[in-house]
C-alpha cells in the first residue's frame, strides 16, 4: 500500500484514507491519500458503492480521454453513492447517514450554455473522477451539496450509484426521440447499451436488435428483452435486407470501438437517426461521407445528461427499471486493478463491476 498526496485544494494535512491511485495507463494501485476537507457549500460523503465505468477503463487503457490526461497521481470514479457524515450536511437538511447519489458533473452555471439550460455541455465543467478532479474510488469524497440527491427509503447504495449510467442511457433516448413502433438497433451490450434496451422496451420500440461481438453479452441482451441479437453489423444487415426499410429507424451506438459510429451509420435506414454515445478508443472515428450524405441521416452525439436524476430515481423507485440487472461482480475497492483487468479482458462474464469499501 502506498501513500500519496494528490493535487487537490480540499485536502487536509496528515489525515489519510484508503483510495485507488492511478498514475497513468495500466498503472493503478490501492493506497492512502489525504482525506478531503469540506468547503462551504459542500458535504462529506462516505462512499458505499462505486461502479466502474467505461471511461474509467479508458483512463486505464490510455491514461486520458481527449484533453483529460492523467498527468499526476489521480483517484478515478464517478458512478457512486454514499452517506453524509461528520455533520457536514446538517446546515443543508442532510443529517448524518442520509444516503445520496451524486451527479459528478459540476457546471459553472454562469456561461452562455448553462444559461441556455445545457448544463451538461458547459465548457467550464468540473467533473468528478476526470483528471485533475479527484474521484470517488476512495473512502470519502467532498461534493457540492447541489449535486447530491437524497435517495428514497429502501434504496440501496448500489442502486443509487447506478443512477448515473441509467441517466446517460435516458439522455441518449431523449436525443433519439424514440416513438412507439420504432425499429431500434443498439451497438454494444455493455451497461449503457443494456440500459438503453431496457428503457426502449417500455418506450414502445417495435423491435430491438442488439449488435454485440461477445456471446455472453448477447445472451444477457436476450435475457433483458432484446428481440434479436447479432455478432456484427454484417449479420444484422443480412437479416433486414428483404425488409422495406433495410435498416433500423434508429441506431444507438454505445461501444468503445472507433469503428462503432461507422457501423451505426451502416445499420440505420435511409432517412434514419443515429445517436453516438460511446467514447472511441484513441478518441477518433471516421464516417463514410457518401454513405451518411446519401442516406440523409440525422446524427447526434450524446454528452452526459441533462436534468435527469429525478426521473431516473422515480424509474428505479417504481420498479420500472431494475438497475441491478447488469451488475455481474462486486469487489472490494482494494481490488480495483483486478476489476479493470477483468473488464478489459471480458473475463468471467463481466458487464458491470461495483466496488465497495
Amino acid at each position: 500500500m502506498t501513500t500519496t498526496s494528490l493535487p487537490d485544494s480540499r485536502t487536509s494535512v496528515n489525515v489519510m484514507m484508503p483510495a485507488a491511485i492511478m498514475r497513468g495507463a495500466h498503472h493503478i494501485e490501492f493506497g492512502q491519500i489525504e482525506k478531503p476537507v469540506v468547503k462551504s457549500g459542500e458535504v462529506l460523503i462516505r462512499v458505499l458503492a462505486n461502479s466502474v465505468c467505461g471511461s474509467d477503463l479508458h483512463y486505464w487503457h490510455e491514461g486520458k480521454i481527449g484533453s483529460a490526461v492523467v498527468s499526476a497521481p489521480f483517484t478515478p470514479g464517478h458512478e457512486f453513492a454514499g452517506v453524509v457524515v461528520e455533520g457536514t450536511g446538517e446546515p443543508h437538511g442532510l443529517p448524518d447517514g442520509t444516503l445520496v447519489a451524486v451527479d459528478p458533473a459540476q457546471p459553472c452555471h454562469h456561461c452562455y450554455w448553462c444559461h441556455q439550460g445545457n448544463h451538461h455541455l458547459c465548457p467550464n465543467m468540473v467533473f468528478v473522477g476526470a483528471p485533475p478532479c479527484p474521484g470517488a474510488m476512495a473512502q470519502y469524497i467532498a461534493v457540492p451539496v447541489s449535486t447530491a440527491f437524497i435517495m428514497p427509503p429502501n434504496f440501496t447504495a448500489v442502486q443509487a450509484a447506478l443512477l448515473e449510467p441509467l441517466g446517460v442511457a435516458m439522455h441518449a433516448l431523449d436525443l433519439a426521440k424514440l416513438r412507439p413502433g420504432t425499429h431500434l438497433a443498439i451497438l454494444g451490450a455493455g451497461t449503457i447499451g443494456l440500459y438503453v434496451q431496457m428503457l426502449a422496451r417500455i418506450s414502445g420500440a417495435m423491435s430491438i436488435a442488439m449488435i454485440e461481438p461477445q456471446a455472453y453479452r448477447r445472451e444477457k441482451a436476450l435475457e433483458l428483452g432484446a428481440t434479436s441479437v447479432f455478432p456484427d453489423t454484417e449479420s444484422y444487415l443480412a437479416s433486414v435486407k428483404d425488409t422495406p426499410t433495410r435498416g433500423a429507424d434508429v441506431v444507438i451506438e454505445a461501444t468503445t470501438s472507433p469503428h462503432g459510429p461507422r457501423h451505426a451509420t451502416e445499420a440505420v435506414r435511409i432517412g434514419g437517426k443515429v445517436v453516438l454515445v460511446g467514447i472511441p478508443d484513441g478518441d477518433e472515428f471516421t464516417l463514410t461521407g457518401s454513405q451518411v450524405r446519401r442516406k440523409g441521416l440525422t446524427i447526434k452525439l450524446s454528452r452526459r445528461m441533462g436534468n435527469i436524476y429525478p426521473r431516473a430515481i422515480e424509474f428505479v423507485q417504481r420498479g420500472i427499471i431494475d438497475v441491478n440487472a447488469v451488475v455481474t461482480h462486486t469487489l472490494p475497492l482494494s481490488q480495483v486493478r483486478e476489476a479493470l483487468e477483468m473488464l478489459a479482458e471480458y473475463r468471467d462474464g463481466v458487464i458491470k463491476v461495483v466496488l465497495e469499501p
